[in-house]
């Protein structure tokens, strides 16, 4: 059986196939159109068009998004990519395609694949986090994906920033109508934000990260913020859920100085003695998302 999985992603759409035993056949990306929701389902149905023509047949299509369908409308909610809000996009992917697709939470597909065979691979409880255009979590428990009567599970990126103050305040405004949320500080977006509302230069979060590294003073202090509010963010997590392996995805999760400092920074905010939850970077990086897409469908 021939499975595709796609990652709609903020910045790019990318597919991937599987054969029977697992094993990559082809895998490409794309650009995602800002802003159109048109262009963006013709890219997806270009990909596919793409790879089945390559491989000679059709095959099962799963798609990790950013957001959730409402169990209520079907509808597309709680999307940083704002042109996917309120859109039917499962029934028009299914009418393009001509079969059945899978949707879910792009950062539930990224823990799926983490847990199974990632980078928290044999963990019973894992949390897996996005920090890239936004900020997103996954919880997988013995290997299956909590999803919840809302679709909400895991959406810790919209959950207020803990013990804001100083620089934090006033509280930014944030896509989905509140203000303080996570992500409007931990996301790279949010990051450059963060910099610039400091004085900096306008500066993308790679861009920050470079300068940091070559011993810019400013820079590395947004970085010196940027991990103390990940840690306080998390410590929540971990109070809460209490999860064996935390895995960070997305592009920011590439900063390695992430896994040294963040653990140590969320000592003080978790209500335990000790923390043996380890904070670790995604085994397939930026492909995992793409991957749990395709495991929608089981071999």
């Amino acid at each position: 059986m021939l499975r595709l999985g796609i990652d709609l992603g903020g910045t790019k759409i990318e597919i991937i196939a599987f054969d029977d035993d697992g094993r990559t056949l082809d895998r490409r990306r794309v650009a995602t159109p800002q802003g159109d929701y048109a262009a963006t389902l013709a890219a997806v149905a270009g990909l596919v068009e793409a790879l089945e023509s390559g491989q000679g047949r059709r095959g099962t299509v799963g798609v990790g998004m950013p957001g959730t369908l409402s169990r209520a409308s079907g509808l597309v909610k709680n999307a940083n990519s704002t042109c996917l809000i309120g859109r039917p996009l499962r029934d028009d992917l299914q009418r393009l395609l001509g079969r059945e697709v899978r949707l879910a939470n792009d950062a539930n597909c990224f823990a799926l694949s983490e847990a199974v065979d990632g980078a928290a691979a044999g963990a019973a409880v894992v949390f897996g986090v996005i920090v890239g255009t936004g900020v997103g979590g996954g919880i997988v428990v013995h290997g299956q994906v909590l999803d919840g009567p809302n679709g909400i599970a895991g959406e810790w990126g919209h959950n207020p920033l803990p013990l804001p103050a100083g620089a934090e305040l006033p509280l930014p405004a944030c896509y989905c109508g509140r203000a303080g949320c996570i992500e409007t500080y931990l996301s790279g977006p949010g990051m450059a934000r963060d910099h610039a509302r400091a004085g900096g230069a306008t500066l993308t979060a790679e861009a920050l990260v470079a300068a940091a590294a070559s011993g810019d003073a400013a820079c590395e202090a947004t970085l010196q913020r940027y991990e103390q509010r990940l840690a306080r963010a998390l410590a929540g997590v971990v109070n809460l859920l209490d999860p064996d392996v935390i895995v960070l995805g997305g592009g920011l999760s590439n900063l390695d100085r992430l896994y040294a400092s963040v653990p140590r920074l969320w000592l003080p905010h978790v209500f335990s003695d000790r923390v043996e939850t380890r904070l670790v970077k995604a085994a397939h990086g930026d492909s995992s998302g793409v991957r749990g897409a395709a495991w929608l469908w089981p071999a």
